[in-house]
């Protein structure tokens, strides 16, 4: 990525914060936080990668809402841009968190059942 396409990025990525957070009611659609965006190298499409904290309804809901909200969204954005073109925009479910617990409570359960060496 050159540098004006990861700041391009971060740009999104700071924006769509504030407009998701400004938008959506978390007793909705659970905690959710824009984890990432990746530009194209022309910067006319910004995919945006959502983490939500909640079940697996409340994402589905939330992937479902930002899809029928897309064109406003896409328009707040543009407004708020000083670029030629406002970017497409797409969105998908970042679940490294989710990949990333699941990880984490194997470990805890295989560490619980196995022997202490020190008992040995």
């Amino acid at each position: 990525m050159s540098v004006r396409t990861e700041r391009v990025a971060s740009l999104i990525k700071e924006l769509m914060s504030e407009i998701i957070q400004q938008n959506f009611r978390m007793e909705e659609f659970g905690l959710v936080t824009v984890t990432e965006v990746r530009m194209s190298m022309d910067l006319k499409i910004a995919k945006v990668y959502v983490s939500v904290f909640g079940d697996v309804e409340k994402k589905k809901k939330l992937l479902a809402h930002l899809e029928v909200e897309k064109g406003a969204i896409r328009s707040e954005l543009g407004h708020n841009l000083s670029l030629k073109f406002t970017p497409t925009i797409s969105f998908y479910l970042d679940e490294s968190l989710d990949h990333a617990m699941r990880i984490e409570n194997l470990l805890n359960q295989i560490h619980k059942h196995s022997p202490d060496p020190k008992d040995e």
